[in-house]
């Protein structure tokens, strides 16, 4: 795969249209479906890197892509410079990028180092950009994902001093660790972008294309990342107040031919349906366990039907896996992988604890 330029993609466009990293929810056959929605870029969810170093399995478990997956950024959970750099090896044969997540204020994230701990470590952020722009690409993109600190001065001074190491673009999430439902602050993301000659993306209540206009009319920012709006709305970048029923019936014919697991074709439709289906329709739609149910529902109530091979794309002949070795492989899946990602996996509904990430 040839990496898109992503620098170039910033000078094209007013501002690009961005898919967060959300965890479970931001992979492969969300990110196809983005896409055909007017979503210019795309994120993975965040991956541990030690995890995807270490472990083959993890790297199949937690990262696939295909042809059509582009331009994509692979977003990685570090607290070494090693562990960092190496996962960039690995996987920029297979994207267009890296970011570092410095801005997930969850109390697991917080407590292991990973996540907005970092922004207490300003010079290991610097050092993790300084190494991995030393060891690939020119071409390849290099990004980090923050949140504001305590004083614009103070963010302003962590910005600038990752712009010298050599990011391509920044990410803000225009509030604090402390600060989850509050307003963004917009002069706050106003004040950064104009410190900055690299591309700095605002993150946080972008929620519809008006929306996303209108902040970087206020703000100058040459990126708008949407979570939460593109869980309710995949098409929201396109002008839809609501998911459209075209791309609910793009959601199960790419989803299904891509060999989604239950859980995300189903939560998926959870969101995309919340401002679509009555309260009792809801209720009933939110507790369905079978695919042969939800499609069952849909079939009855909206003509939704799953056509095979629709999508154009196939688990089989479509899918790629990271299949590059490592030096520090071990057999491991890594610390995190092993005692949390496998806990939170059996988890049957998640959708309440997650919704306040994405907001």
């Amino acid at each position: 795969m040839v990496n898109v330029d992503i620098s170039e993609l910033f000078r094209e466009k007013d501002f690009l249209k961005i898919c967060a990293p959300m965890v479970r929810y931001s992979k492969l056959p969300f990110r196809v479906l983005a896409r055909r929605y007017g979503c210019d870029l795309c994120y993975t969810p965040m991956i541990m890197a030690d995890s995807f170093v270490q472990s083959a399995k993890a790297r199949s478990n937690e990262f696939t892509t295909c042809t059509d997956d582009e331009p994509l950024i692979v977003q990685f959970a570090a607290h070494t410079v090693a562990d960092f750099v190496n996962a960039a090896e690995i996987v920029s044969p297979l994207c267009d990028g890296v970011d570092l997540n410095c801005g997930c204020p969850q109390r697991w994230a917080m407590k292991e180092g990973y996540g907005a701990h970092l922004l207490t470590k300003p010079e290991l952020i610097r050092d993790m950009v300084l190494q991995v722009r030393n060891r690939v690409s020119e071409r390849f993109a290099v990004s980090v994902k923050i949140r504001l600190l305590d004083e614009d001065r103070k963010t302003i001074e962590l910005a600038r001093s990752l712009e010298a190491a050599g990011v391509t673009f920044l990410t803000l999430h225009a509030r604090t660790t402390q600060e989850r439902h509050s307003p963004i602050h917009e002069d706050s993301l106003r004040e950064v972008c104009q410190s900055l000659h690299v591309p700095l993306v605002a993150n946080g209540d972008v929620k519809s294309l008006q929306g996303a206009t209108r902040l970087y009319m206020e703000t100058g920012c040459k990126g708008m990342m949407a979570a939460r709006g593109m869980l309710e709305n995949p098409a929201m970048f396109l002008g839809n107040s609501s998911t459209p029923l075209a791309c609910i019936q793009d959601w199960v014919n790419i989803s299904l031919d891509l060999g989604a697991i239950f859980n995300c074709f189903h939560h998926h439709l959870v969101f995309m349906m919340e401002h679509i289906l009555p309260k009792d329709g809801r209720r009933v739609f939110n507790c369905l366990k079978t695919k042969t149910d939800v499609l069952d529902f849909l079939r009855e109530n909206y003509n939704i039907t799953y056509i095979p091979g629709e999508s154009g794309l196939s688990a089989e002949s479509d899918v790629i896996t990271c299949n590059e070795s490592s030096d520090r492989e071990n057999n491991s899946t890594g610390s995190f992988f092993t005692s949390s990602i496998q806990k939170y996996e059996v988890q049957d509904d998640v959708l309440d604890s997650l919704g306040g990430l994405y907001d």
